[in-house]
């Protein structure tokens, strides 16, 4: 019997920004490629639209930020940056507080000016019992009145739980200072695309077959024929027939609207914390790459339950899923020609920078 050669390489189920730089990769490498996504679209949920000149980022803000150049560097080859500074604002009930905790959101609440001042009632206020969950873990880092305010609400909404019945380690990511410094991240580079992210996933897939509309379960023979390896960036349990179970996820929805007037709220995102409001954040997509733009374009962002139709973003990475998932990347280990990659296939959070980085070195360490 003659075997017949497949096609391709390799085929990438996602063309988010795991499998866009595998491809570019791979690609530069002399490999064939083709990138298969279920949406009409390219870049994952980093997707932005361009609406009147406003780029929208119709799947969620996305902000990029890093402290590795070569990671910075490597993206700039596809976009010209602007220096961008990722200032929040809280809305609790009318109230407005800067984001994240620093000595502005301190002097809002209670009107201190030095760091004693507000170290003085956080150390008053502050738990200092055994940390069990997500509400002692806030309220042991920034006490009762910042927890009330400017986190209980917008938890449960986001997780649809009480924040009792949450693991503290979702909380930590947040940052808490004592200067007066309210730009969200830290790190070296922090920047936005001028003219949105969908042109940096264009440059990287120029030079790959690329199949939107396209759903991977639908006609998985078919794929699977078509290369000799796979990259696949989608759900883990879904790949796997969900032989083990569901894994949980919380969603996302947005109602968007255009507005004719050139401000709604000054900046980029306004969360709003209090439970009685059910979305969880207003986006005016238009300051993110402010380029003077006529009109306005904002979201508000509800969370929503997952039911395994809509899209799973937030891993809910408790003990119970944990097992779950453990049981999945067992069965990844006997699969020789398949490599998953990205937040779906390895069920963890994962910021821009670092699943970059993961795509860049799964290519190295293969060649």
């Amino acid at each position: 019997m003659i075997l017949m050669k497949k096609p391709y390489d390799y085929l990438i189920v996602g063309a988010g920004p795991y499998g866009s730089v595998s491809a570019y990769e791979l690609t530069k490498k002399g490999k064939k490629c083709l990138v298969i996504d279920k949406r009409e679209v390219i870049g994952g949920n980093c997707y932005t639209e361009n609406v009147n000149g406003i780029h929208v980022h119709k799947y969620g803000a996305h902000i990029f930020h890093t402290n590795d150049k070569y990671i910075w560097d490597y993206v700039n080859q596809f976009a010209e940056f602007k220096q961008y500074t990722h200032n929040v604002i809280a809305n609790y009930k009318g109230e407005m507080y800067t984001l994240p905790f620093n000595m502005w959101t301190f002097n809002q609440l209670w009107g201190v000016k030095t760091e004693e001042e507000a170290k003085e009632i956080l150390e008053k206020q502050r738990y200092k019992g055994k940390v069990q969950n997500l509400e002692d873990q806030a309220r042991s880092m920034v006490g009762d009145d910042v927890y009330e305010k400017l986190i209980k609400g917008y938890t449960v909404k986001q997780w649809d739980k009480p924040c009792n019945e949450l693991p503290a380690s979702i909380i930590k990511r947040l940052p808490v200072r004592f200067t007066w410094d309210s730009n969200y991240f830290n790190d070296k580079y922090t920047g936005m695309p001028i003219g949105g992210y969908t042109q940096i996933f264009e440059k990287m897939l120029e030079d790959t077959n690329i199949m939107l509309n396209a759903d991977y379960f639908k006609d998985r023979e078919f794929y699977d024929s078509l290369a000799d390896n796979i990259i696949y960036t989608g759900p883990i349990d879904k790949f796997f027939d969900y032989q083990f179970g569901r894994l949980d996820y919380r969603s996302l929805r947005w109602k968007t609207k255009t507005l004719k007037k050139d401000n709604f709220q000054g900046v980029p995102v306004v969360n709003y914390t209090d439970l009685k409001i059910s979305y969880t954040r207003i986006l005016e997509h238009k300051w993110f790459d402010h380029q003077n733009q006529k009109g306005t374009i904002i979201s508000y962002e509800y969370p929503a339950a997952y039911d395994g139709n809509n899209e799973p973003y937030y891993p809910i990475r408790d003990d119970k899923n944990t097992q779950v998932y453990n049981k999945y990347h067992e069965l990844t280990k006997g699969l020789k020609n398949v490599i998953f990659g990205g937040r779906l296939a390895t069920y963890v959070y994962y910021d821009m920078h670092q699943i970059i980085a993961q795509a860049l070195k799964m290519v190295n360490d293969i060649y």
